[in-house]
């Protein structure tokens, strides 16, 4: 039996085409922080699993909509990523023949404005998004959380849809919304100085653009580029301010 989960909040523009990609599922497990939208109606024509609840972190959301799930195998997958039918088979064919591993990698392709991001560091992106319950847990971080999972694990060769960028408004909120995350962690950890203002958004552009090959995709590549740039300047900036305002 697979469970899917989705952890999601005012996804009305993407919650349909998710579930509709896997709506093959045994049990589909939609854990929504009380939209504003027509998330959890659009929601509840898929399933009647949906769970309200008020929003916690990532790492919070997951981990209950991970303990609401029933199946032995768990796929979870985000309101703005897309199951493919190659996807689906292999891991339906995983479930029966892969007695050794407890769960799988599966690459992430992605879309920049509809356009395929072929490298920039966005592919192949790999995420531990198929595995056995019972054998996996929730990374416990404000962002960039994710799956640990105990004992061996394996990779599938299909790939996770990926529409990270429908907008450049969007993404510029979502930008804004993580790197106030980044800062509170960063803030923590160092002490922010004028190294970190003025180099690591230099650093951040020269990595993205020459060694992650961001050059290779374009003017969608450019672009990647500089938001990963403005992020990393957003972050360090706002754990500066936080330092500073909690030293005044």
């Amino acid at each position: 039996m697979i469970s899917v989960t989705v952890i999601c909040k005012n996804e009305e523009d993407n919650i349909r085409e998710c579930l509709e990609s896997v709506k093959w599922a045994d049990e589909i497990i939609v854990v929504d922080s009380f939209s504003m939208d027509r998330t959890a109606e659009i929601a509840r024509e898929y399933t009647d699993k949906v769970f309200l609840k008020e929003w916690e972190g990532f790492a919070g959301q997951r981990a209950y909509a991970l303990s609401l799930a029933s199946g032995e195998w768990v796929f979870p997958i985000d309101a703005d990523e897309r199951c493919t039918p190659e996807l689906m088979g292999e891991m339906q064919n995983l479930m029966k023949t892969s007695h050794n591993r407890n769960g799988f990698r599966i690459p992430r392709r992605s879309f920049f404005l509809g356009k395929i991001v072929r490298h920039s560091g966005w592919y192949p992106d790999y995420q531990m998004r198929f595995f056995l319950k019972d054998k996996a847990k929730v990374t416990p971080r404000d962002v960039h959380e994710g799956y640990e999972v105990e004992g061996l694990t394996g990779m599938i060769k299909s790939s996770l849809l990926h529409y990270t960028v429908s907008s450049i408004q969007d993404y510029t909120r979502k930008i804004n919304h993580y790197s106030s995350l980044q800062a509170l962690d960063k803030a923590k950890k160092k002490k922010i100085g004028f190294y970190d203002l003025f180099f690591r958004p230099v650093s951040s552009f020269l990595r993205q653009f020459f060694v992650k090959s961001a050059y290779r995709d374009g003017i969608a590549g450019l672009m990647i580029t500089f938001f990963d740039v403005f992020t990393n300047a957003l972050t360090y900036m706002k754990a500066w301010e936080i330092q500073n305002r909690e030293n005044k």
